[in-house]
């Protein structure tokens, strides 16, 4: 052997067994994690693979001209506990191709053998340089080359060349990564907003975190230093401890480890185990945003020197005129002390932010109102130097706020970059405790702060809508803020929406008014999906909440705006109908007008009538399906039809369909609303929304042998496989479920026990349902509220449970939002009268029991 292949001694033996009890030994020891045991587990893996080359290389007779070389992370020397082996075996071509291949055998094989997983090639530096020039990801992996063992100097020429050829080749591939970058992120969504989380893959992982390290090394640009180092290893080390706690090589953060992630890290629960990951996923978006734009901007600038250089080589002159394309680096003035240059909004030259308080938020109102990024050295230098503002704010800051609420999509960039830098804590010290907090409901999309900021955007598309857009957008700014704090998050954002409200400088009355917003931000869509409008008490309820109709107009919009901003399954046509009834209603009660009497019957439709009246002659149920969509105004449909097979065909002007509305009418009898939902449940119908009702028949009908009238179910539903089943087949399966010949128990209950024994998606365990009386919801009834997660059959389950304990369902508000049931029910007893407080308390009680015991059939 000569000197190139000679290495020192080692602390392992070269075979798995010593190498692997070294292994284990370091990936046990407690007080070493992190970098250090990263470091010391890619420290011992060169030992032990040095070892094999020098042993494979004797054995082969090779002496020279051959080094194996670390790629991508493990060149980085970045060992998690399952990472791969990213290993090249680099030769000069001397040495004979069998003679390779049996080092290359002595070297891969017992890798094999210890069940780790290798990456591995043999190639002379010319075919290593081919093979980059052709895969992106092969150059990247390159560019973190380091030597292990072997020709020491035939490690460095390939990295000179290797660093030479990407920096010359840059201004091609670095849009090139640009793009598999977007990919990426499109296929795997934003790490700082995932519930289970893509550690590597998602858009600000640890892959985002080495194409920075690759443009940096192209010396095209170079991304913000603070803080970057600190989130790429808070990511790696939650990595390090999702393997350790697996015994898997995964990257995702599956909900069922994270309890445990988050011990191992010394972090108190999940919700700090995902803060974390968030905040450093956010330091590196961040980052890679300002970093290729950057690279965009310089890119840019050397195209457009290009023909300048050509004219100035071909004597025609060394400028370039107007149209020329070229960045001149004008300062166009876009309000006092901002100015925009090269597409960033910068401060002016005379700018002073020590003795200017209101620059940082001037600054990003004009950069948001002009859809233009907020230069990070212009934010860095306001976070150095600006003054602290007076409290209460002066008048322009608190206009400049608003500004920048208002600005729409662009105040999502604009409020990021002031976040990155401690600017907005600064100004809001309550937002620190919003700041990246998850939201364990699936169906929000958004962190709290993030779902905040998106609010203000979706109100500011409503701000014409209302009398003060100023109110509205500072109450959909806050009316979140008190997730933050234990207990109600409304109660507590009352108390801090009025001490920002005073902070920023809004008057006495206005004060109460945003309190009154953040207090009810809730109460509206609630009480639309969830209560009976045609009762009184209900009405009156949110008039004395609301208080006045300037506030009804606001809650209305920030209502509307809350519900876009979380996520798809917040908000349809639907839902919106429901909540500009309520808002009819609650503005004539304001207006002085009295509440509708409940005992006045609800308007029928023509339809609705037919059905009813058909349903009374032939005594038995009679049904309508009709294929809706958003385009279609509530109570209109489209064409009425017995059979409706596959899916509802699109709304006018391409509206996608929110599902087929279903009409019952039946005949009163014990257990209709349960015998009805175990129907639907038995043909695979999800129900979204049903609403139940007695229709009043027409005057000339001899009804007086009808006992108990007729009722009408309203359903809004969706196949949950397939095509929708005929009308014809519905019909005739509840004419047996109500005559007893079609035991919908039991089919239910095997169905049930299927479900739960191979569940859609492991892991994930709901929170037990809950049952409670609403009082004072309603003086002509008690309400039984029913939240649970939504499974097939739940609502018959309820409807069931309902029917045992021998109330009276007269009324009936079924909402699905996402995974979430949240269902009303309005009953009384055999007199007609409500429940006494504690018969209601055990109607609750018994249908709690019901939903947490397993179906019995």
């Amino acid at each position: 052997m000569t000197e190139s292949l000679e290495t020192t001694n080692h602390s392992t033996d070269s075979g798995p067994g010593g190498y692997a009890a070294a292994r284990l030994r370091l990936l046990q020891e407690e007080p070493r994690s992190g970098p250090p045991r990263r470091t010391a587990l890619a420290g011992l893996t060169d030992q032990w693979l040095a070892a094999l080359l020098n042993g494979g290389a004797e054995t082969a007779g090779i002496d020279r001209g051959v080094s194996l070389v670390a790629v991508g992370g493990y060149g980085r020397g970045e060992l998690s506990p399952r990472s791969d082996l990213d290993v090249l075996l680099l030769h000069d071509g001397s040495a004979d191709r069998s003679a390779l291949a049996a080092l290359a055998d002595h070297i891969w094989y017992p890798v094999w053998d210890m069940g780790l997983a290798l990456d591995h090639s043999v190639r002379t530096p010319d075919e290593a340089r081919g093979t980059a020039a052709e895969d992106l990801k092969v150059q990247l992996g390159l560019l973190d080359a380091r030597h292990i063992a072997g020709d020491a100097d035939l490690t460095a020429d390939l990295r000179t060349t290797v660093l030479a050829d990407w920096r010359a080749q840059a201004p091609r591939r670095l849009p090139e990564l640009h793009a598999l970058c977007q990919e990426r992120a499109e296929r795997h969504g934003e790490l700082q907003f995932l519930l289970e989380p893509d550690l590597k893959e998602a858009r600000g992982g640890l892959r985002d975190a080495t194409a920075l390290r690759a443009i940096a090394a192209s010396w095209l640009a170079d991304a913000p230093r603070e803080g970057l180092d600190d989130a790429r290893r808070r990511l790696l080390n939650a990595r390090d401890a999702l393997h350790l706690s697996t015994g898997r090589a995964t990257d995702r953060l599956a909900l069922q480890e994270q309890d445990q992630v988050a011990g191992a890290l010394g972090l108190l629960d999940a919700d700090a185990l995902l803060r974390q990951i968030y905040e450093s996923a956010r330091i590196i978006s961040y980052a890679s945003d300002v970093t290729w734009r950057e690279v965009e901007r310089v890119l840019r600038a050397r195209s457009a020197a290009r023909p300048r250089l050509r004219a100035l080589l071909g004597g025609r002159g060394g400028r370039g005129g107007p149209g020329s394309g070229a960045d001149t680096g004008e300062r166009s003035p876009l309000a006092e002390g901002v100015v925009e240059q090269d597409g960033e909004v910068v401060l002016a030259r005379a700018a002073r932010p020590d003795r200017d308080p209101v620059l940082p938020l001037r600054a990003a109102a004009a950069a948001a109102q002009a859809g233009l990024p907020l230069s990070p050295y212009a934010v860095r230098r306001l976070t150095a130097a600006a003054r602290p503002l007076p409290v209460p704010w002066p008048p322009e800051a608190r206009e400049q706020l608003i500004t920048l609420l208002g600005a729409g999509e662009s105040t999502v960039g604009v409020w990021e970059a002031l976040e990155a830098e401690g600017l907005i804590t600064r100004l809001l010290p309550d937002w620190e405790r919003v700041r990246c907090r998850p939201q364990r409901n699936p169906v929000h999309r958004w962190t709290v702060d993030r779902h905040l900021v998106e609010t203000a955007v979706r109100a500011s598309a409503l701000s014409r809508r209302v009398g003060r857009p100023d109110l509205l957008l500072v109450a959909a700014l806050l009316h979140d803020i008190g997730k933050g704090w234990p207990g109600d998050h409304s109660v507590a954002g009352e108390t801090i929406a009025r001490d920002v409200a005073a902070r920023i400088g809004f008057d006495r009355a206005d004060v109460a008014v945003l309190a009154t917003l953040v207090r009810h931000h809730l109460l509206l869509v609630e009480t639309a999906t969830r209560r009976d409008l045609d009762d009184p008490a209900t009405v009156r309820s949110v008039a004395e909440a609301v208080g006045g109709a300037t506030t009804l107009e606001l809650l209305h919009a920030l209502t509307e705006a809350d519900a876009l901003a979380t996520g798809p399954a917040a908000w349809s046509a639907w839902r919106g109908s429901l909540v500009a009834d309520l808002v009819k209603r609650v503005s004539a009660v304001l207006a002085g007008e009295p509440a509708d009497d409940w005992s006045t019957p609800q308007q029928t439709t023509a339809e609705q009538e037919r059905l009813a009246v058909e349903a009374w002659r032939t005594g038995g149920p009679v049904l309508a399906l009709h294929a809706r969509s958003e385009a279609l105004p509530p109570g209109e449909t489209g064409l009425l039809t017995d059979v409706i097979e596959g899916p509802p065909e699109e709304g006018p002007s391409g509206q996608e369909p929110i599902g087929v509305e279903l009409l019952i009418a039946v005949p009163d009898q014990l257990g209709v609303l349960a015998t009805a939902a175990g129907v639907l449940a038995l043909h695979r119908l999800t129900v979204r929304a049903a609403d139940l009702r007695a229709v009043e028949l027409p005057s000339d009908l001899d009804a007086a042998d009808t006992v108990g009238g007729v009722l009408l179910l309203s359903w809004r539903v969706a196949a949950e496989y397939g095509s929708l089943p005929q009308a014809a087949r519905l019909r005739n399966d509840l004419l047996r479920a109500l005559d007893g010949s079609l035991d919908i128990v039991a089919r239910l209950a095997e169905r049930e026990a299927a479900y739960r024994k191979y569940p859609r998606r492991r892991g994930v365990h709901a929170p037990p349902p809950r049952v409670t009386v609403a009082p004072g919801s309603s003086q002509l009834a008690t309400v039984i509220e029913v939240r649970a997660q939504d499974a097939p059959g739940l609502l018959h389950r309820i409807g069931r449970a309902l029917e045992n304990t021998g109330v009276a369902v007269r009324s009936a508000h079924v909402s699905t939002l996402g995974a979430n049931a949240v269902d009303a029910f309005y009953v009384t007893d055999d007199s007609g009268a409500p429940l006494k407080p504690m018969h209601a308390a055990e109607v609750a009680q018994e249908v709690e029991r019901a939903l947490t015991s397993p179906p019995v059939a």
